[in-house]
């Protein structure tokens, strides 16, 4: 005799429970990583010239890494005359998170402080380990598990970077001051797969290489930006139809907040 299968409603609140876990898993497991390149910054920002202070602050009220590391990098360059730059670069790298947003709304709630407080959490971690998921229980708990689990861990080690700075020393000794592009190489790679996205990655890498002897810092980053821009937009490499969509809710996994 066969053995009975549990009710519908039964088998499906089991796969509910079992996809809420998993998302539990993943985010925690993601935010654990990704807190990590919080030393970094800390680290990097305090020998950039900013305090301890400034740089827990940036951690706080920014939170999008990559934003962060182009802001310091600048500031580390040019000094406080390139705010403006580095303010500018800073800002072209988080508007991607718009983008997440537009795609998060019907994901993170609808309570209004939910969605108060969901811009602030919505990054590159916690919208992929949304999108992951089919299940909205499932989708919900990934977002805010991996958006909150890094924010915590993320400046939890911005603190600590930024007070063990002084005692590391010289953070390109350790390696620490390739970390920003480390994992700028990791955001971008996944996406050169067509011969328009690696146009737009050489044309703008080599303007910015050209110019950065020449201009203040930030600037080069700003120029090779418009470059990328255009480029991307004339599509020129690109097939006939425009560029090739990618999977719809699979953005990539990995990189900074």
């Amino acid at each position: 005799m066969p053995a009975r299968l549990p009710p519908p409603t039964r088998l499906g609140r089991v796969t509910t429970d079992a996809a809420a876990r998993r998302a539990w898993r993943e985010g925690l497991g993601v935010a654990l990583a990704t807190s990590a390149y919080g030393i970094s910054f800390g680290a990097l920002a305090v020998a950039s010239g900013l305090d301890v202070w400034q740089a827990c602050v940036l951690s706080l009220v920014m939170f999008t890494g990559g934003s962060q590391f182009a802001f310091i990098g600048v500031i580390g360059a040019g000094g406080m005359a390139a705010a403006p730059a580095a303010i500018a670069s800073a800002g072209l790298l988080g508007v991607r998170n718009v983008a997440y947003g537009l795609r998060m709304a019907p994901i993170v709630g609808t309570s209004r402080w939910r969605r108060l407080v969901a811009p602030h959490f919505t990054i590159d971690e916690s919208t992929a380990v949304a999108l992951s998921h089919a299940e909205p229980r499932a989708r919900r708990l990934g977002f805010w598990v991996t958006g909150i689990g890094i924010y915590l861990g993320w400046n939890l080690t911005t603190l600590l970077g930024a007070l063990l700075g002084d005692v590391l020393g010289d953070p390109r000794a350790y390696g620490l001051d390739a970390a920003a592009a480390a994992a700028f190489l990791a955001l971008l790679w996944p996406r050169l797969k067509q011969r328009q996205a690696i146009a737009v990655g050489v044309a703008a890498a080599v303007v910015a290489t050209v110019l950065t002897p020449a201009l203040m810092p930030g600037i080069p980053v700003l120029v090779a930006a418009l470059v990328a821009v255009v480029v991307g937009w004339t599509n020129w490499l690109g097939t006939p139809g425009g560029p090739a969509p990618e999977p719809e809710d699979v953005p990539e996994l990995g990189g900074l907040p």
